[in-house]
């Protein structure tokens, strides 16, 4: 975190470094490692939420990650009653590549068994989406059976994003990192990750525009798979980005209002 992260960012890491703490006193980190242990070989086993998105890709189809959000800072409460399962099962049905489950509590009233929840009810493979800043909540994502995590690269120093991202892979997990400018892009692509997102939203003003994928995508690599990610709201959006080159979309609160979030995928990527 450099002096020139927004402040709204800047309390939610303070949180976090706080959670860890009490989070880590409660359950162990060497708990985490005899639980992940215990689990492999079941139903827990990472689902591959890279692969995934290629085959959808590769099938010329959008391949699309589909939030499962309560609420956010920004907007309040998104959707009551907030039934993971029951999201997932219409994600699947509408055609998602992957999920993404909020699980951060203080801003996005999300938790934990909501990724459970949502994974358990469906086969799709489903990133943690939380501000994920040390190592323990590394072992917590793939311990609650979490197949990639996110890392935000306007939150992280490099060696400690270089860190945990390379103990996620060794997990087993896929990583998405997440940048929202230039400079961000350029710090990330050392990483070597194939998924590269680009927060459409300004964490300092939270104005959001699909120019900002634009902007920044002839600094990708093309061997690289380009999430835009908010901002997505119609078919409009959608066509636009696929005329850059971009297939991959992660999407929320569109859904989240929607009576059917799934019936609304398949309408806004058909």
């Amino acid at each position: 975190m450099s002096n020139d992260t927004p402040t709204v960012l800047k309390k939610i890491l303070a949180r976090k470094a706080e959670e860890v703490s009490e989070r880590s006193a409660k359950v162990s980190i060497g708990d985490l490692k005899l639980r992940i242990a215990d689990q492999q070989g079941s139903a827990t086993d990472p689902r591959g939420f890279v692969d995934s998105m290629a085959r959808s890709i590769a099938a010329g189809r959008s391949a699309v990650i589909a939030e499962v959000k309560k609420a956010s800072p920004s907007k309040g409460l998104l959707r009551d009653p907030f039934v993971p399962a029951d999201i997932a099962r219409s994600y699947e049905r509408g055609g998602a590549s992957c999920l993404s489950v909020l699980t951060d509590l203080d801003y996005f009233q999300g938790c934990e068994a909501y990724l459970q929840e949502a994974r358990a009810a469906c086969s799709l493979p489903v990133i943690r989406k939380d501000f994920i800043v040390d190592p323990y909540q590394v072992y917590e994502a793939r311990a609650i059976g979490a197949d990639c995590i996110l890392l935000i690269v306007a939150a992280l120093q490099d060696q400690q994003m270089a860190d945990l991202n390379a103990l996620a892979l060794e997990l087993g997990m896929d990583v998405l990192v997440e940048v929202h400018d230039r400079a961000e892009l350029e710090r990330s692509l050392g990483l070597g990750n194939r998924l590269v997102g680009i927060n459409n939203r300004n964490l300092h003003t939270f104005e959001v525009s699909l120019n900002n994928t634009i902007e920044l995508l002839d600094q990708v690599p093309a061997d690289r798979i380009v999430v835009t990610e908010s901002a997505i709201t119609g078919p409009a959006d959608v066509a636009l980005m696929r005329g850059h080159g971009v297939h991959s979309f992660l999407v929320g609160e569109t859904f989240m209002r929607a009576e059917d979030p799934g019936l609304k995928l398949a309408e806004l990527f058909d």
